[in-house]
């Protein structure tokens, strides 16, 4: 190789080497055991592996093709990992709720593998099992970018800024999202683009954060913003306003399915900042705030002339079933449904 293409090679490949490293810190050596540092720590190890691949047979064509078998079949869990990692940093999601991401794809990809292997069937990986991975890993990045709509929303707000964390979820998206254009650019242009564009996201990234974050921890150790303390009263009083007018007004309360995450995606916030701020602010947890809605709501009615019943009441407010009702009025109220209506009509 010329010097060029030493320095072309050094360049992609450092990126991908890097991302292994990052990659066994995240799983290994994070501080935080979250679950989505650990699909970020795959999401890394799988993109990495895939680069490798792309950078040693552009260099070494005649690499081992079960080699490249490995690298094609990583690119298949690119995308379930991205949006994983998303969905938990943003959302929660159900426990092992994850593999019916992972399992199949991995299932499918062994079967692949072990019935039509890439150095038997070159053709049919090149003209169509990669491109329907390249699909299905774009459709993934569609359904993680629906997840990140409020926070992309809330890019382009001039009364709003992203926080730390929301900033760097954002920039994984498009980093993904970048390299897997490069790919197909690569495909008509040079096969290095991918690699390449990998190394460069990967080093953009990093430098931003350093430059940004400066003596703070980097990848939100140590420094998270509403970490072990309040959101200060003011911030606090200004949101509490804002929660208190979308759910009376529109009477979200009346939806017994109601979730948490529903109401922070119509705030333009993460589930996580309206979690902290019921529980370290308010002391209380969401399905104990909405409740108490639905129990004003209900203490109107119940004094209000109207043709309900009692069981109709709770399911006008928003309970779905009559003993919910009954056994959460209580709770509230200290009385009865009858005993409140008994008492103030």
């Amino acid at each position: 190789m010329n010097l060029e293409q030493q320095l072309l090679f050094i360049f992609s490949a450092l990126g991908a080497i890097n991302g292994f490293f990052l990659s066994l810190y995240f799983a290994f050596f994070s501080k935080q055991k979250q679950l989505s540092n650990y699909f970020l720590s795959a999401l890394l190890f799988v993109l990495s592996v895939r680069i490798i691949k792309s950078v040693f047979f552009y260099f070494n064509p005649n690499l081992s093709e079960v080699f490249i078998q490995i690298g094609l079949s990583a690119c298949a869990l690119i995308g379930p990992f991205l949006f994983l990692y998303i969905k938990t940093t943003i959302s929660d999601i159900r426990p092992y709720r994850w593999l019916l991401h992972i399992i199949p794809v991995t299932l499918l990809v062994l079967i692949l593998a072990i019935l039509y292997p890439y150095w038997s069937y070159k053709t049919l990986w090149s003209r169509y099992i990669v491109k329907i991975i390249y699909l299905q890993w774009f459709v993934y990045i569609v359904f993680a970018g629906l997840y990140l709509k409020p926070l992309l929303r809330k890019l382009f707000a001039k009364e709003s800024r992203l926080k730390d964390t929301e900033i760097w979820v954002v920039s994984v998206f498009v980093g993904i999202l970048s390299i897997l254009l490069g790919y197909i650019i690569g495909s008509y242009t040079s096969y290095i683009v991918g690699a390449f564009s990998f190394s460069f996201v990967f080093y953009l990234m990093v430098l931003f954060w350093v430059f940004k974050r400066k003596k703070n921890s980097l990848f939100f150790e140590e420094h998270v913003k509403y970490a072990n303390k309040k959101i200060n009263s003011d911030e606090a009083s200004s949101f509490r306003a804002d929660l208190d007018t979308l759910i009376a007004e529109n009477e979200l309360f009346k939806n017994p399915n109601l979730k948490l995450n529903d109401v922070a995606n119509q705030l333009n916030i993460l589930p996580h900042y309206l979690s902290q701020f019921l529980n370290d602010n308010l002391g209380k947890s969401f399905s104990l705030f909405i409740n108490e809605y639905r129990i004003e709501e209900a203490k109107r009615l119940l004094t209000k002339k109207n043709e309900y019943t009692t069981e109709a009441i709770g399911y006008e407010c928003g309970f779905n079933s009559k003993s919910t009702f009954f056994t959460t009025f209580k709770k509230i109220t200290g009385v009865t449904p009858a005993g409140y209506k008994s008492n103030n009509v």
